[in-house]
């Protein structure tokens, strides 16, 4: 419960921060304090130490400069301790969650006089593989090592062979800590997949490495941890395998999503299945043909080598079913636009053709096989290597588990998608987008198939929010049109959670003006909103100042760049010749030169993008930003809720455009010293009867239309 104790130690923590720091309280982070606070700190238990049910999430809106760190981690790190829960604060990317780790949290502790242990998350794949390294090391002949990936190589380059040497060398010498983001130098992705792993390729506590795994090491100084700096990935991939296995058990945990709007399509990433046709192909090609050599050194372990027998049939019968099926994908595709940017063919309502179903069907049998064989076989050979006087020497079993976890996970998302072509009949409750799109790579072309929810709302709620002790989620763009439907819908959060949105300390009245240019046109003309943006540009930038263009379209924006002036070109950075990173070094070193920079940019520089002052006077954007309209996903769930009887554009685009525009309109103000005006060079917002709703849900910027 939140007694009295609980709530000084938050206030006194809260005033030390203050006074340590210089500050003055922000009444919209004292709200985000007391609101995270009351709603996690009432949260009632059992008798067994477990949750009642109450309402324990609190869905809370903070703009930017509200301080949303120092709020959720005052407000929930003394409550946790004293309900004997562990917090799990979880971002939206890998590069925010290390400056929470490296930055934010170790500043917000030692300010506040709090004493909490922080330890950070990473997943296996960011880790290095020492089994798989000495494997590679210790190999007389490299071609002889055997892929555990279809686009993985035998052959080691000379660069890789002295990358892995140095590697092993660092490692030994304890200089590296096998983290791939601590690595002085990017590691190609294709240099670092042999040398890393994953749950199925993983032998666990069973190998000879685990004690100087980097791995276990890491997940080992979890478990004292009061505060686990994760990211929105890992969560849902340690909730993808029953929760608990990487993470706390969700039932212990107190959940702080960062940048909580990101969590609805991150789960949707993670629901989704999709294989390649011709790709698979090759994989059950390869895989058949490895077998013999790979079973080769384990031929002592008698009663292995007869469970393997079966397992070159079941390749076999996999492969011979899809290439003799071949066929069906070019008949089906056949009309689909080869010259279009993403040759794509959706079925309308999640239903495909008969054909395609028929073929599920025939494959799901003979995949279930494979898989069946697959799992006895990789059950079978983790026994061995636990045992202490295994008959082949565990060195040899070592090598052959990872590649038949891959394997085995190769073929279990090559079932899962299969299974959701088997009955394509759509299901309102659940409803699924199927799509086929075409790949084409060296003149080949593949066929990707894909099934996706339509919705993550039902899968969340069913092993996110029932599951876990509490959770707060959090970000500066959670409502749409002033409302958390959009959210609520999306993301499965319960009617009864707590909604609010806390004020920013920004002046926008005072400090931004929105502008919406006399000349500017609809942009639904594409052509004459084009030619109308090409015009304006020029007149309205100020070219020795810092500003952001912002553009829906990638199409649209090369077309404005090709057409201006050449010395208004001169001035622009434009998105796509370089990294984002590199593109704002260069703009900001513009800036402070005196120079001038103007930075075209698309959706990715609407969030995430931090140019304060002088760096970003003046936002720009283009156009209204409504979805793609060839998005398999979004036009999936425009059909559904059409097909409900509701109307799609104002219950999902307008939202959707409505969240985006905030999100584009943030760019401006950072910190509460700034001063500049945004742009819209689109005039639906004033001439459409939905552009009052959008321009009713953005700051309260002082207007000049």
């Amino acid at each position: 419960m939140l007694n009295k104790n609980i709530k000084e130690e938050i206030q006194k923590a809260y005033s030390q921060f203050l006074s340590a720091k210089s500050l003055t309280p922000r009444y919209g982070q004292k709200l985000m304090i007391a609101e995270i606070a009351r709603t996690i700190g009432n949260i009632q238990m059992d008798e067994d130490d477990q949750r009642s049910a109450d309402s324990h999430i609190c869905v809370i809106e903070a703009g930017t400069g509200t301080g949303k760190t120092v709020a959720y981690l005052l407000a929930t790190l003394p409550i946790a301790k004293a309900m004997n829960k562990r917090v799990v604060l979880a971002t939206a990317t890998i590069a925010l969650q290390e400056q929470v780790v490296v930055k934010d949290v170790p500043d917000v502790l030692h300010h506040s006089g709090l004493n909490f242990d922080v330890s950070l998350a990473k997943g296996r794949g960011r880790y290095l593989c020492l089994s798989k390294l000495d494997r590679i090391l210790s190999s007389d002949d490299a071609s002889q090592l055997i892929p555990v990936c279809e686009d993985e190589t035998s052959i080691i380059s000379e660069s890789d062979g002295r990358l892995y040497t140095q590697m092993m060398s660092e490692l030994s010498e304890g200089k590296w800590d096998g983290d791939r983001d601590n690595w002085p130098e990017e590691v190609e992705p294709a240099s670092w997949q042999r040398v890393t792993t994953d749950y199925r390729q993983c032998a666990g506590r069973k190998c000879s490495h685990i004690r100087n795994c980097s791995f276990f090491k890491a997940r080992d100084a979890l478990a004292d941890a009061d505060l686990i700096v994760a990211n929105h990935d890992l969560v849902l991939a340690d909730l993808a395998l029953g929760g608990g296995a990487i993470l706390p058990a969700p039932e212990e945990c107190i959940y702080i999503f960062d940048e909580g709007h990101h969590l609805p399509d991150k789960a949707l990433n993670h629901f989704a299945n999709n294989i390649r046709y011709k790709s698979t192909i090759r994989w059950l090609g390869q895989s058949e043909g490895q077998w013999p050599s790979l079973l080769q050194p384990l031929a002592k372990a008698t009663y292995f080598v007869e469970m393997a027998g079966p397992l070159e049939g079941h390749f076999k019968a996999v492969r011979s079913i899809f290439e003799n099926h071949l066929h069906v994908l070019q008949e089906i595709t056949a009309s689909v636009d080869r010259s279009a940017h993403t040759p794509r063919l959706r079925f309308e309502q999640g239903v495909a053709p008969d054909a395609l179903e028929q073929l599920a069907l025939r494959l799901r049998p003979a995949l279930s096989d494979l898989c069946h064989n697959l799992q006895k076989l990789y059950d079978e050979l983790g026994e061995l290597i636990d045992e202490e006087y295994p008959v082949v020497p565990k060195v040899d079993l070592e090598s052959v588990y990872p590649v038949l976890g891959s394997w085995l996970a190769r073929a279990e998302a090559t079932l899962a998608l299969w299974e959701h072509y088997t009955h394509t009949k759509m299901d309102e409750s659940w409803p699924f987008a199927r799509w086929i799109t075409l790949v084409e790579f060296n003149d080949v072309v593949d066929y990707e198939i894909v099934a996706s929810p339509i919705l993550a709302a039902k899968t969340l709620s069913k092993d996110l929010w029932s599951r876990c002790f509490g959770a707060v989620v959090t970000s500066a763009t959670l409502t749409a049109l002033n409302s958390f439907d959009r959210f609520k819908y999306r993301a499965g959060t319960y009617d009864d959670s707590v909604y609010t949105t806390v004020p920013s300390p920004f002046d926008f009245k005072e400090n931004g003006t929105l502008v919406i240019p006399k000349n500017a046109v609809e942009a639904n003309d594409a052509q004459r909103h084009t030619e109308s943006v090409i015009d304006l540009l020029p007149e309205i930038i100020d070219d020795a100042a810092g500003s952001l263009v912002l553009f829906s379209s990638k199409r649209q924006m090369l077309e404005v760049y090709e057409e201006l002036p050449r010395e208004f070109r001169i001035k622009i950075l434009m998105q796509g010749i370089e990294s984002k990173q590199a593109l704002v070094e260069k703009h900001k070193k513009a800036i402070d030169a005196g120079r001038g920079s103007i930075i075209f940019g698309l959706a990715s520089f609407s969030e995430g993008v931090d140019l304060p002052g002088k760096y970003c006077t003046h936002v720009v954007i283009a156009k209204i930003p409504f979805s793609v309209p060839d998005d398999p996903l979004e036009a999936a769930l425009a059909e559904w809720i059409e097909a409900k009887g509701g109307n799609a554009f104002m219950q999902i685009s307008v939202p959707d455009a409505s969240m985006r525009l905030v999100q584009a309109c943030g760019r401006l103000l950072r910190t509460e010293s700034d001063s500049g005006k945004v742009t819209v060079l689109d005039k639906r917002l004033i001439s459409k009867r939905y552009g009052k709703a959008l321009l009713n849900a953005l700051p309260d910027f002082s207007r000049t239309f």
